[in-house]
């Protein structure tokens, strides 16, 4: 296939182009065919390309028809299941169809997304479930297992994906049997590897792809050899998650789940071994032990903050991994089950080791700790070397794109992150007319962000433009505890002014099912906290008012966060004005993103930090954001909406 000119982006992306006649609603705008055309070129020169494509440029669009009028094997990477599924069953149908080409395409996930029909047979005959709920699940996961043809959780809805059920019927990279199961011919995992592999353009997420290339596990690393262009959606996502991959991380709930497995295949295939099992009661107990050496819960330490109560849980529990691995090794020909036991066994001894020996410097120790659990994670001090190695190794063209990627138009804080020092880049602003459809609002007389007084001035200062606003509104916390606190006041002032507004707090359900009931309302007030600064979208008048509390900064107690900084300042950089700063931007401008959607959205984006006037880098900040009209005055604040139910009314 000759590949597309220039000329042929334009006319596609015109008025009378394809696009138009073929996709309802279709609109020309000049911000996506300047960046397909920018994408075009950077898969002719195989290059490297970083683009900022404001919200409502169509940057979906603006990557699928270079890409797919260029040929090739194509990889799209986005930052979620969610996006993933809509990517893949909305976006590329539709731009196939559009376009009249013929393109097998494939959707690939992780194993756990997977039915396994190993695990899903032996759970069913052990019949040893911890509720009726996950009894009744099972069944309809062995009805499904019959009849689906790609086994994807997804497709049963009548089993939560929370399903505690669930790990208990899919697989792990620890515990499949790979080409040894019995099942291997009919395995679901396999077949959507297969259906990948003969694709023209396979759409997977961040999380599978760093997974994938790193351990060679998931059926992506297959596929680049024989890939022309990857392109990573939501890119502004990759450097956490590739910094989670390209570590290492162990953790106590694998080590029990291994105790688990262990006694499970030594009933079937070592019944007369009796030293099997108490050594895997041994090992599920030195787990636990290890989780009660550290009082704090839900929160994450550095190594250097972990006593000797803890080191010497975890010499115990390696010595319990080490010993259960020997005997393991005794009895590994008996079964392909205690093999695969036996092999986790080695790996995660070896992790543990490594994780307490390792005083190169190039890593960050920490802990992870939950309520009934802990992670032993080791995150490199930077990823830049070692993914900049993984895309020399790989000559095709590589292109990341996001609303925020930026700061000021300046790319450098992300092409030093990710270690993209050649790559182009390009930074398009949004097509929607910002001036008239959107005020920022920033409060007088509120407190420091730090101060106790904080939330409750949120709340008072949020109040009156709940009320203009007619709810209708995201206020959006840096930290879940003045989410719920802020949620407490709200309801208290919402029975007092007499505001029936249906209150919807994160984490009462799905996050999905929130959304969508929040659509539903029309009036309703959300609060939420991380997950809902990113990948929100609620277009329309459901949403005229996004309040958030504070500048997003990272906590600098974070383990990770806190070495970066301090190997910043001690080479003789500046974290806060290089790093701090920059994240935190880009962090608000994604926050700010939820407000506008389309060309017929206004509303106010209200910000409760002082910072943003008072402090000198508070320009830079304001800057970054969209050109909105300024306030400080409530009265001016209230009255936008005013104007927005006038015009609503003409």
């Amino acid at each position: 296939m000759p590949l597309p000119t220039s000329s042929d982006i334009e006319s596609a992306f015109s008025g009378g182009g394809f696009l138009s006649r073929a996709i309802e609603g279709f609109r020309p705008r000049p911000q996506q065919t300047e960046m397909a055309k920018a994408v075009l070129e950077a898969i002719a020169k195989s290059g490297l390309l970083v683009i900022e494509a404001g919200t409502g440029t169509g940057k979906t669009f603006a990557y699928l028809v270079p890409a797919l009028l260029s040929g090739g094997k194509i990889i799209v990477s986005t930052g979620t299941k969610t996006l993933q599924d809509q990517l893949y069953t909305r976006d590329i149908s539709a731009m196939v169809s559009a376009l009249g080409i013929l393109v097998e395409t494939a959707l690939l996930k992780g194993r756990a997304n997977y039915i396994c029909h190993y695990h899903l047979e032996r759970t069913g005959k052990e019949g040893r479930l911890s509720s009726r709920e996950d009894v009744a699940y099972l069944k309809h996961i062995e009805r499904y297992s019959r009849t689906t043809r790609s086994g994807d959780k997804s497709g049963l809805v009548e089993v939560p994906e929370d399903a505690t059920i669930w790990p208990l019927v899919t697989s792990t990279r620890e515990n499949c049997l790979g080409s040894e199961c019995p099942n291997h011919k009919e395995c679901f995992v396999m077949e959507a590897r297969r259906a990948a592999m003969r694709a023209d353009l396979v759409v997977v997420n961040h999380h599978l792809f760093f997974a994938d290339v790193m351990l060679k596990d998931e059926g992506v690393a297959e596929l680049l050899p024989a890939c022309n262009t990857v392109i990573f959606d939501e890119a502004h996502q990759l450097p956490e998650v590739a910094s989670l991959f390209l570590g290492e991380t162990v953790g106590t709930g694998q080590m029990i789940e291994l105790a688990r497995d262990t006694r499970l295949e030594a009933a079937i295939s070592a019944k007369d071994f009796a030293a099997l099992p108490e050594a895997a009661a041994k090992l599920e107990k030195g787990a636990k032990d290890l989780r009660l050496s550290v009082l704090e819960a839900d929160s994450r330490l550095p190594i250097a903050a972990l006593d000797a109560d803890f080191f010497s849980s975890l010499g115990a529990l390696m010595g319990s991994l080490d010993a259960l691995s020997k005997l393991l090794d005794l009895q590994a020909e008996r079964s392909e089950g205690l093999k695969n036991c036996r092999d986790r066994a080695v790996e995660m001894l070896r992790r543990a080791k490594n994780w307490r020996d390792d005083d190169s410097g190039e890593f960050v120790r920490w802990v992870e700790v939950y309520s009934q659990a802990m992670q032993l994670n080791a995150t490199p001090m930077s990823i830049a070397k070692l993914f900049s190695s993984q895309i020399e190794a790989r000559p095709m063209s590589w292109i990341f794109t996001s609303a925020t990627l930026a700061v000021g138009g300046n790319f450098s804080h992300y092409l030093e992150q990710m270690g993209l020092a050649d790559a182009k880049t390009l930074c398009l602003d949004s097509p929607f007319d910002y001036p008239n459809q959107a005020l920022l609002y920033v409060p007088e007389a509120m407190p420091e962000p730090n101060s106790r007084e904080h939330t409750r001035a949120v709340v008072d200062a949020a109040l009156p433009l709940i009320a203009a606003s007619g709810g209708r509104a995201f206020m959006l916390f840096t930290s879940l505890k003045a989410m719920r606190l802020a949620h407490e006041l709200l309801k208290e002032a919402f029975a007092k002014e007499k505001l029936d507004f249906p209150l919807l707090l994160q984490g009462e359900g799905a996050k999905n099912a929130m959304l969508e009931r929040f659509r539903q309302l029309g009036n309703a007030v959300l609060l939420g906290s991380q997950s809902f600064w990113e990948g929100v979208d609620v277009r329309g008048e459901a949403l005229s008012l996004v309040v958030i509390d504070k500048l997003p900064f990272a906590p600098p107690d974070d383990p990770v966060l806190s070495a970066r900084i301090q190997k910043i300042n001690k080479e003789g950089g500046n974290a806060f004005m290089e790093f701090q700063l920059p994240h935190a931007v880009l962090t608000l401008k994604q926050g700010a993103g939820r407000l506008i959607r389309s060309e017929e959205d206004r509303g106010v984006l209200m910000i409760c930090d002082p910072r943003i006037v008072s402090k000198s880098y508070g320009r830079r900040i304001w800057r970054s954001l969209p050109p909105m009209k300024r306030t400080r005055k409530q009265a001016e604040a209230a009255g936008f909406f005013a104007v927005s139910h006038e015009s609503r009314q003409d």
